[in-house]
């Protein structure tokens, strides 16, 4: 399956709610997500928990790029993820936890991402289908970011696990030297 989608911070959740309501868009529900990602030969593959829902892993390959992308997508059952990946445990990349609203207009999934550690974020995701082609999907997130652009912030290249990821260098190089307990200097 194919989707083009854009990733942008988040200025005003509540006006972006109601954005939402000016455009048409439903709202669908509003989920707490666990999203693990695990290191894979290419592309990404995460285990989505949901509570309500069924966990299933999402392999997927896309562009990092601040724009509307392409990217191409797998859902797997955790059966079909084994027979997929492979029984053996793959390492763990980073784990995304977020409150997710969820609303639709046509096509185009919107999430507004409440992401621990990061921040707020918007998603446009426009599935591709026969009705809806890739440039037709380019249309509507082109139009749905005209709507939303007084809400957001600066586009997003990357995923939540690679912003994780930065967001723990980066602390990890400001973290004051631990001193060792023994009061040796040696490594």
């Amino acid at each position: 399956m194919h989707n083009v989608e854009l990733k942008a911070e988040l200025r005003d959740i509540e006006l972006a709610r109601t954005i939402c309501s000016v455009v048409g868009a439903t709202h669908a529900e509003t989920l707490d997500q666990t999203d693990t990602y695990y290191k894979v030969p290419s592309g990404r593959l995460k285990r989505r928990e949901c509570t309500g829902h069924d966990t299933e892993y999402i392999y997927y390959d896309r562009a990092d790029r601040a724009e509307p992308r392409l990217s191409h997508y797998v859902i797997y059952s955790e059966n079909a993820a084994r027979e997929r990946f492979g029984a053996e445990r793959l390492p763990v990349v980073a784990i995304v936890k977020k409150k997710r609203e969820v609303y639709l207009v046509g096509p185009v999934r919107i999430h507004l991402d409440v992401v621990d550690h990061l921040g707020t974020f918007l998603e446009f995701e426009a599935v591709v289908s026969r009705a809806h082609n890739v440039r037709k999907c380019h249309e509507l997130v082109a139009a749905l970011r005209e709507h939303f652009a007084s809400v957001m912030g600066e586009p997003i290249s990357a995923g939540y696990a690679d912003l994780i990821q930065t967001e723990a260098n980066l602390n990890a190089q400001d973290a004051d030297p631990i001193e060792d307990p023994s009061g040796s200097s040696d490594p």
